[in-house]
């Protein structure tokens, strides 16, 4: 079913009604072994880490969404992978580098995956994570230089948590390669709804599946997708032997989070845009980032890479500099109540945070100012209620600073 639109794939790609119920929802499998008829001899399925009905569900939708062209209904060739959270998708990908390979990274990472990086596998595993502004390929280019004989890797977020850079994909894609390097982008923000890396030339995408793919607040996950059928067979491989795979329940959850993933995104997008338009004018912000703004400083790109329906899309994430500090910011945040106090992002209701003090606080101080992520810097994540009623809401928050 690879020629439905979108919005149709969302409810029917890589899904298949029940052989012997006629159940139009997958089962819920919680056992965590098969009966074998004979030493050797199964049903495809041994043991519930390595196959387990829900989660191949979950992750055949998720491989056509992203668009891996593969066949959707071989287990071991669809191209999605899901796993317990965004980090062990991360830290899975990155055991696809040998021993002191390299890493040239986003300098505007989310925390997580910079203390990942720079905390942990730089010690571990002993790799060499270079971090550059990847809005000018050159950057990359020039960091490629180091690989020698090592293995290599690309890792771009595409808009970047928080300050929501966007970067190129294709034209990062094309440097990469040139180096013989793989090319992961984080899609979590965009999601396949507005922006499908593979088809930019991406080897790898992963996605926090906690996000706008859960879209309710109520699963922890993550996955990785992929369209080359070795480089799938290399993630296989990887996935079961880590172990950190998603549980049935939550992938159930996550099977349902994308059955209305174009809805929501359509809701968040425009509502994403009336907001910082409104924002943008407002005397009390310094400025917006936003990537459907005009004033946006990669607008061009992402106008051209993130597209829903035909038509140009920024997304539902909104980055906004108060005029003042860590007092005006604090006071504002205390103060709204539509739009909830609280990390994470992608659900249905609105959120807000302050990246400095909380998603980014693990991010070094001189290294979060060198990116911008001050002491004035709000997120907003914006949900899916009525426009005028989060405008309200912010407005009152505003008049508190």
């Amino acid at each position: 079913m690879t020629d439905l639109k979108f919005e149709s794939l969302c409810i029917h790609g890589g899904q298949e009604t029940c052989a012997v119920t006629g159940a139009v929802m997958p089962a819920i499998y919680t056992s965590s072994t098969y009966a074998q008829e004979s030493p050797g001899v199964h049903r495809g399925y041994e043991y519930s880490r390595s196959h387990n009905l829900t989660r191949y569900s979950f992750e055949r939708a998720l491989a056509s969404l992203e668009g891996t062209g593969l066949d959707a209904t071989v287990d071991a060739s669809h191209g999605g992978f899901a796993f317990s959270s965004g980090l062990a998708a991360a830290g899975t990908a990155l055991e696809l580098l040998d021993h002191g390979g390299l890493l040239v990274a986003g300098d505007d990472l989310y925390g997580g995956t910079n203390r990942l990086f720079s905390r942990v596998r730089e010690r571990s595993q002993g790799l060499r994570v270079r971090y550059v502004d990847t809005t000018d390929p050159a950057n990359v280019e020039a960091a490629l230089a180091e690989r020698g004989d090592a293995t290599a890797m690309v890792w771009i977020e595409t808009p970047t948590n928080p300050t929501l850079k966007v970067s190129d994909i294709a034209a990062i894609s094309e440097v990469a390669h040139r180096h013989g390097a793989l090319v992961v982008v984080d899609n979590t923000f965009a999601t396949p709804a507005l922006q499908r890396p593979l088809e930019h030339g991406a080897d790898i995408v992963l996605h926090s599946i906690t996000k706008y793919l859960g879209g309710h607040s109520d699963v922890v996950g993550g996955a990785l997708v992929a369209k080359d059928p070795d480089l799938v067979s290399r993630i296989r491989f990887l996935q079961n032997s880590v172990g950190s795979v998603l549980g049935p329940f939550d992938a159930y959850l996550g099977l349902r989070g994308v059955k209305t993933l174009a809805l929501r995104m359509q809701r968040h997008c425009e509502s994403a845009m009336t907001i910082a338009r409104w924002l943008e004018s407002h005397p009390k912000v310094e400025r917006v980032t936003y990537p459907g703004l005009p004033s946006h400083p990669q607008h061009e790109v992402a106008a051209r890479q993130m597209r829903f329906a035909g038509e140009a899309v920024g997304g539902g994430m909104i980055t906004m500099f108060l005029k003042g500090g860590l007092d005006e910011s604090r006071r504002m945040l205390e103060t709204v109540h539509m739009f909830t106090l609280a990390e994470s992002l992608g659900g249905v209701e609105s959120l807000i945070e302050h990246p400095a003090i909380m998603t980014h606080a693990s991010v070094p101080p001189a290294q979060r100012e060198m990116l911008g992520i001050s002491d004035g810097l709000v997120r907003l994540s914006v949900g899916v209620e009525h426009v005028d009623d989060l405008i309200a809401d912010l407005e009152r928050g505003l008049a508190a600073v």
